[in-house]
């Protein structure tokens, strides 16, 4: 089984594979912020705008500034209907190209394990964000089989390989995260878990969807038809299946915030 490096430059594919997953997660976790209307925002690592477009719905900000290394994704994030008040640029999560205390929230959306240096990408959101504003992520629980594809990712574990996961996938776990906001210098830091369920039409519908990503999709090249259609069989029965055919499965994130300290 080939593996190549996690890159997300297809807009539409991200969208078939994680918008949904991203969004429902992103709901619960701003109903925890539970922030106020007229902020100022950065979404860091926006992607495709999946949560971007839940900020402008469902926020009511005075401003929205999405950053993502990839053209391929910010794209597809202007087309989004829901997101057209936002601003989409190419950046780097550790060097933002705003100036200190520009915005008043910084969020990474199920990003922060794909910074190389996740401390320098929180200090970078600390830098932007005023005094008394609010720097919070939520990630996939990595290491606690949160990820909405652990049923493949334990699969291929049975079969003898290592699934591919994210180059800082370590900061998943939520103690990792309170060190790393704790060493930022955030006052008033508090986590909780978020769990969403997402139902299926049927299996194939499930597996499309998992498997949309190329990185997905790489990690099972090699496989003879029959051995797919084998591996696809032991996937399913880790899922949970009705009666009609719906699956329906559980992902688990872990979520932070933290507030930027008052001026002395």
């Amino acid at each position: 089984m080939a593996q190549q490096p996690i890159r997300f430059d297809d807009g539409e594919a991200y969208e078939r594979g994680m918008g949904g997953w991203s969004q429902l997660a992103g709901q619960v976790f701003l109903d925890w912020l539970a922030p106020s209307p007229g902020l100022r925002w950065i979404d860091v690592g926006c992607g495709n705008g999946a949560f971007t477009e839940l900020l402008v719905q469902r926020c009511a900000p005075a401003e929205v500034q999405g950053i993502d290394p990839s053209e391929g994704q910010l794209a597809f994030a202007r087309t989004r209907p829901g997101a057209q008040t936002a601003t989409f640029l190419l950046g780097d999560a550790m060097a933002l190209p705003f100036s200190e205390a520009r915005f008043d929230a910084a969020v990474m959306a199920l990003v922060i394990f794909f910074v190389p240096e996740p401390a320098k990408g929180v200090a970078e959101m600390v830098r932007v964000v005023a005094p008394g504003g609010t720097v919070a992520a939520y990630a996939w629980d990595l290491h606690g089989q949160g990820f909405p594809f652990a049923p493949i990712q334990a699969e291929l574990r049975e079969m003898g390989f290592t699934p591919q996961l994210p180059p800082s996938a370590d900061v998943s776990r939520m103690e990792a995260l309170r060190d790393t906001w704790a060493a930022a210098g955030l006052e008033a830091v508090e986590t909780r878990e978020i769990t969403v369920d997402r139902t299926f039409a049927d299996f194939e519908a499930f597996w499309a969807s998992s498997t949309a990503m190329g990185h997905m999709r790489s990690m099972l090249e090699g496989l003879t038809a029959d051995d797919l259609e084998q591996f696809k069989q032991r996937v399913k029965a880790r899922l949970s299946v009705d009666a009609s055919g719906r699956v329906t499965h559980q992902a688990r994130a872990n979520a932070i915030r933290g507030r930027v300290p008052m001026a002395s």
